[in-house]
């Protein structure tokens, strides 16, 4: 311990107290985690064949697949819920949280444990029931005792190997706890050539290799011995789909708006808070030379900015370098000042902002505010969360509903465990097994009608008889666009329906006499299914979520009543208050429409939604400065804004600003990320180009006009932009060319 006055260890005492008091309480949650489903049926599947698989056994798309993966977490959810089930594991999780702060405050400073209040938040999110959550508690340790050696040389590296050989059957992040490896070595190297610092430096490598080279040797001790290296290279490959497909895997934007945003003082984001930390901690430990330190505190801040669940480690990071860093400043300048009353006056100065922001997130967390805001779909407590449709799932098990059952990834992986073994699934959240090809063609079907070909291609592949889809209001229903579709459907008839789910049963000779049992109709069927009881945070769920399936469905004054239910239950949901601006737009009441959506985007300015539909509001009704002001909000919040840039786009041209419109048109296309296809249909692309033919047309080039309306045409010849081509032919004096395209428009345009 290197704190020594009493006054200060006292502090750092009660600060830790606090860091792992709000640690385990923003850790102590219901169960969201997708992932945690497929890996407790690997742990079920192990324990019942007494073998470990290395392809996949869980679903009838992807069967025989090669697929390897560490499998001692499932094993460890597994048991967690056989002894006491879900609840079980929401309080395993809540401890990881506080194990993995213990471990960052071990050998801290006051410095350390402040930068741990800032931390909890990234800790909380990513030690959640998942494999993942175990290399992120073991990254700590590593680092920790890494860390150790370098400083004082007496570190307990003989920790390293076990840690290693957990860790490589835990999770593949292990590879991380190799890359923490060269990062020593690196730290060490440059110590080695200071002159200087030279001859501990090589004690301590010295002292340390040994230990090192076991710890690489023993990611050997698995199933799969080298192989299970595959798992990185596979991963890798799929990097660039994940990165599209998956939020997880998006980058954390470092724009200015984001990072303005993050910086408020009213809801501070602590990442782009620990940014600015760390970058002090660079500037201070390049002033004191100290290479190794910058460089490591540099490539952790890369890693949140590629993909953003890597946050948890960023912040590791931080709390263990960046604290040992800056330490000396904080003694440095308390120091500078001269008597106790102004040290005491300058303390509680920075004490009291980190205390005030923990107190206001401990308050939301335990109250749940902090969940039932934004689109969390958690609450305070243990157990699963509202979103799984277990009651759709208990339903298709007591009814013995034919297979094949199609499912998406999120809710594939939660019934791989609930109806499996006897039921396979469709897909699940492993993209290796199943390629990418068959993530974007899962999310086609649920956006396409019942009787289309490829609904019908699907089922004649695979023999799929039962459609069981959450619908909740996050995360699910905007993925199912076709509901009502399906509910008036001759092919697939609806058998249940509940406020977060629903269930569709394939009309064929063998299941006619099931539908006339069990057949409900959507028009009519209760939501929620049972009318909640009191005013907690489980009623406000249900009526919220009943309100989205109900405007789903077209039942207008149910939607209206069950949304103004809940927000009497928790006033500040934005999405309720986006949710009714629509409605109350529809009805005509205009006024109080744009009360809703000013109040939407001020609860959640951090959500594209609620500007997008303020703007649109704005720009369908002629206000067009607040259009484009509102758009401009929703490109800067969007985590890729390409859509909403083109929006903005279009609302210049309406208001005759041809400059400022290409601009943002341009804007939209460079926003393009790699492998955008994933995410990116034709109808943006020919929008794009669209809008720059008109911009260049209202600036007086015909030539580049025509030529962006020639690729729009290209990409997806509509009616619209065939005949703006022609007109733009027809200016150009190419009668010949325009004439053409109008005998084009006169007959059906092929479907693409």
């Amino acid at each position: 311990m290197r704190v020594v006055k009493p006054s200060e260890r006292s502090l750092f005492y009660f600060l830790g107290a606090v860091a792992v008091i709000y640690v385990f309480l923003g850790g102590l949650k219901t169960i969201a985690e997708f992932d945690l489903g497929w890996q407790m049926a690997t742990g079920r599947w192990i324990m019942q064949h007494h073998h470990i698989p290395s392809v996949d056994v869980f679903s009838y798309t992807a069967a025989g697949q090669p697929w390897i993966y560490p499998v001692g977490a499932g094993l460890i959810f597994y048991g967690a819920y056989l002894l006491a089930g879900y609840p079980l594991i929401s309080w395993f999780a809540a401890f990881v949280c506080v194990a993995v702060v213990a471990i960052l405050l071990r050998r801290g400073s006051v410095a350390t444990a402040l930068l741990c209040l800032l931390a909890v938040p990234f800790i909380d999110a990513r030690t959640t029931p998942r494999a993942e959550m175990f290399t992120v508690l073991l990254f700590a340790a590593t680092l920790s005792i890494l860390w150790e050696q370098y400083e004082s040389g007496k570190a307990r590296l003989w920790l390293l190997p076990i840690i290693m050989v957990a860790w490589v059957n835990l999770h593949p992040g292990f590879i991380g706890g190799l890359g923490l490896l060269g990062a020593y070595l690196m730290l060490e190297g440059f110590d080695i050539a200071a002159p200087d610092k030279r001859g501990a430096a090589v004690q301590r490598v010295r002292s340390a290799m040994p230990w090192l080279a076991a710890t690489c040797t023993v990611t050997l001790l698995n199933p799969w011995g080298w192989r299970v290296f595959e798992v990185i290279a596979r991963q890798e490959g799929a990097m660039q789909a994940h990165s599209q497909l998956i939020l997880e895997w998006a980058p954390i934007s470092m724009n200015w708006a984001h990072i303005s945003s993050g910086l408020s003082l009213r809801d501070p984001d602590e990442f782009y808070v620990l940014f600015l930390i760390v970058v002090a901690a660079v500037l201070f430990a390049l002033s004191r030379r100290q290479f190794g330190p910058a460089i490591l505190l540099v490539a952790a801040t890369l890693g949140p900015t590629r993909h953003m669940r890597l946050t948890a480690l960023f912040a590791v990071v931080v709390v263990i370098v960046a604290g040992a860093v800056l330490s000396p400043l904080v003694k440095q300048i308390r120091q500078s000042f001269g008597t106790n009353r102004v040290r005491l006056a300058l303390g509680a100065a920075v004490l009291l902002p980190f205390l005030a922001l923990t107190t206001t997130r401990v308050i939301a967390i335990v109250t749940d505010r902090a969940y039932l805001s934004g689109t969390n779909i958690v609450s305070f407590g243990t157990g699963l969360s509202w979103w799984f449709p277990e009651r759709a799932a208990d339903f298709v098990e007591r009814e013995r509903l034919p297979g094949q059952i199609f499912s998406t990834g999120s809710e594939g992986a939660y019934l791989a465990f609930r109806l499996g073994p006897h039921y396979k699934n469709y897909i699940d959240g492993r993209a290796i097994p199943f390629g990418t090809d068959l993530m974007l063609r899962s999310g086609r079907l649920k956006a396409s009608p019942p009787d289309s070909l490829e609904w019908r291609q699907e089922v004649q592949r695979y023999g799929i008889n039962v459609i069981l889809l959450p619908i909740g209001r996050f995360g699910a229903l905007q993925f199912f666009p076709t509901l009502r579709d399906f509910c008036n459907s001759d092919s697939w008839r609806p058998v249940y329906l509940d406020e977060v789910s629903v269930v569709f049963l394939r009309r064929t000779p063998d299941t006619e006499f099931l539908i006339n049992r069990l057949q409900i109709d959507c028009s009519t069927a209760p939501l929620p299914r049972a009318i909640p009881q009191g005013n907690t945070t489980r009623a406000f769920n249900e009526w919220a979520n009943a309100a989205s399936v109900l405007r789903a469905l077209h039942r207008d004054d149910e939607a209206l009543a069950a949304t103004n239910k809940a927000l009497s239950l928790f006033p500040s949901s934005g999405y309720l208050h986006f949710m009714r601006g629509h409605m109350y737009e529809e009805a005509g009441d205009l006024q109080q429409a744009e009360l809703d959506y000013i109040n939407s985007t001020k609860l959640e300015p951090k959500l594209v939604a609620p500007w997008s539909a303020l703007a649109a509001y704005y720009q369908s009704h002629g206000q067009l400065p607040q259009a484009i002001e509102a758009w401009k909000q929703a490109a800067a919040v969007a985590g890729w804004p390409g859509e909403s840039l083109v929006k903005v786009g279009y609302a210049e041209l309406q208001a005759m600003h041809p400059k400022e419109a290409l601009a943002a048109f341009d804007a939209a296309a460079d926003s393009l990320p790699a492998h955008h296809e994933l995410i990116v249909n034709d109808s943006f692309l020919a929008n794009v180009a669209h809008g720059r033919a008109r911009c260049w047309y209202h600036l007086g080039n015909l030539s580049r006009a025509t030529s962006y309306e020639e690729e729009a045409a290209r990409i997806l010849p509509s009616q619209d932009v065939l005949l703006q081509l022609a007109q733009l032919y027809d200016v150009g004096g190419r009668s010949a060319e325009a004439n053409r395209i109008r005998s084009q428009v006169a007959m059906p345009v092929p479907e693409r």
